[in-house]
């Protein structure tokens, strides 16, 4: 990185954030030590995301018009990826908004991350949400005041306002994404029951290896004392 700028080479996954705040092992995992792996649960994820991820693709729906897959960049927070879908939305006369190439109006973009699974508050959606909103406003220099998550089981949208404390939050994470990953470190397991829904919990083995390393304290402590 070069003062508040990162370098192309050096940018990372947007969708990492949402792992980051889920676990930061999981994410050493997949980020560094480049294991991956499938349950029911990434593979439902992975099919609701296949449309919107499968080509760049625009159509217009009364004052809305809808981008799929479009690219997103921030060199400033060093993140890099795609968004399922944004929206933009037709401001009133007298708002302010960007123009469109080739269309009449100003327009605000939105953008709509998909989820599988019943709609819900999650803090490492939100976060992942909100930094493709951070990436399209250094992109198209504008301000994107909220944003939506699509739930799959659930058919609905959980809208999500970005407020300066989210934003805070966001910006926080990619710089905690960048320091695990420039350490080449993986954190060490700790059993929490969210592990029990993970898809690299037969890998990680947090159960297992969280009793070693506290059987590993209590002997060195042990020594310690004699």
């Amino acid at each position: 990185m070069n003062g508040n700028v990162y370098a192309e080479g050096d940018l990372l996954p947007i969708s990492a954030l949402s792992e980051l705040v889920f676990c930061e092992r999981r994410v050493a995992l997949q980020q560094t030590e480049r294991i991956w792996a499938d349950n029911l649960f990434t593979m439902e994820g992975t099919l609701l995301h296949e449309k919107p991820h499968s080509e760049e693709i625009t159509e217009v729906r009364g004052d809305v018009r809808i981008t799929r897959g479009l690219r997103l960049r921030s060199l400033r927070l060093g993140l890099t990826g795609k968004a399922d879908v944004v929206e933009f939305h037709l401001v009133s006369e007298g708002g302010k908004g960007i123009e469109l190439d080739g269309v009449k109006g100003l327009w605000t973009p939105f953008p709509v991350e998909y989820k599988r699974g019943h709609m819900r508050h999650e803090k490492s959606f939100e976060i992942q949400l909100c930094a493709q909103a951070l990436c399209l406003e250094e992109m198209l220099n504008t301000d994107i005041p909220a944003g939506a998550l699509f739930y799959g089981k659930s058919a609905r949208r959980y809208d999500v306002p970005f407020s300066s404390q989210l934003r805070t939050e966001t910006e926080q994470a990619a710089v905690r994404l960048h320091e695990i990953i420039r350490s080449g470190e993986t954190p060490k397991a700790v059993y929490e029951k969210k592990c029990d829904s993970c898809s690299l919990m037969p890998i990680c083995l947090p159960k297992t290896i969280s009793k070693r390393q506290t059987a590993k304290s209590y002997m060195e402590n042990f020594l310690k004392e004699i």
